[in-house]
């Protein structure tokens, strides 16, 4: 990768001399890269955006005005330490979203994959993990510690509280408080957030075929219309269906789960 590309950067920009930007990078306006920032091909920074470091952002990101990437985490026991926050690639960040760095005390890094769409305001928070293709819609905010799967979509206004798990293709309506895990492929919502089902008209644009569609229904009844434990409900999905991959990614999600799941 090409580094030191200013040709892009406007001249009422201001980029830290040590800040590594490839080839094909814009920075519009009134923005401030600052340094141990790096910027990967074809990402495009418009007006007013701040980005510190120690920060990688990957190819083909677009970051739209007022939002603020790379800042020290709002954690009291933050102390200054050097840690990270890493970025995927073809990523759109919305008007005045906040990305935060990790802390030392967990991963010490924040990380967002790729093909996300983080609509205005959202907030994702220190030691976050936000996989590929979600959507978190406008105001979405995601507390410390917070996993979030591939697919997911988070409605406009959903809290999630620290060290939540957010399962892979697993949908929240608007204005949800999530206090617990959401396993995968579930809809949620309330406040605090209940289970609805199964993300149906998800997995249809996602292709998955009817048969997985119908067995993960079965799989969704196991779990939350027998009276069963999470444990209980593992062992009968393992039972029936350890062996269909789209199964397996549930099964995952339940064992996976640290602060329990939706009820």
């Amino acid at each position: 990768m090409a580094t030191n590309d200013w040709s892009g950067v406007h001249p009422q920009a201001i980029v830290d001399p040590s800040a590594k930007l490839a080839d094909g990078v814009t920075v519009g306006p009134w923005s401030y890269i600052g340094p141990d920032v790096e910027v990967g091909e074809g990402t495009e920074i418009l007006s007013h955006v701040v980005v510190k470091g120690p920060t990688k952002i990957g190819r083909n990101n677009r970051i739209f005005q007022f939002s603020s990437i790379g800042e020290e985490c709002q954690d009291k026991k933050y102390a200054g330490e050097p840690t990270t926050l890493t970025i995927g690639d073809d990523n759109v960040i919305r008007e005045n979203c906040t990305i935060h760095r990790g802390t030392v005390q967990d991963r010490g890094t924040t990380k967002v994959g790729s093909g996300n769409l983080l609509m205005a305001y959202v907030h994702v928070a220190h030691d976050c993990e936000v996989g590929n293709n979600t959507i978190l819609a406008n105001g979405a905010t995601l507390a410390g510690h917070v996993t979030v799967g591939d697919w997911a979509i988070l409605g406009g206004g959903t809290m999630v509280h620290q060290f939540c798990n957010i399962g892979p293709h697993s949908m929240s309506a608007g204005g949800s408080i999530v206090l617990k895990d959401i396993p995968a492929y579930v809809m949620a919502s309330g406040q605090s957030a209940e289970p609805f089902g199964i993300n149906v008209e998800g997995l249809k644009r996602r292709g998955f075929s009817k048969d997985a569609m119908l067995n993960l229904r079965r799989a969704y009844k196991i779990i939350y219309r027998q009276g069963l434990t999470t444990e209980q409900a593992i062992e009968e999905l393992n039972k029936n269906y350890g062996s269909m991959p789209e199964l397996r990614v549930l099964i995952d999600s339940l064992r996976n789960s640290s602060r329990g799941i939706i009820r």
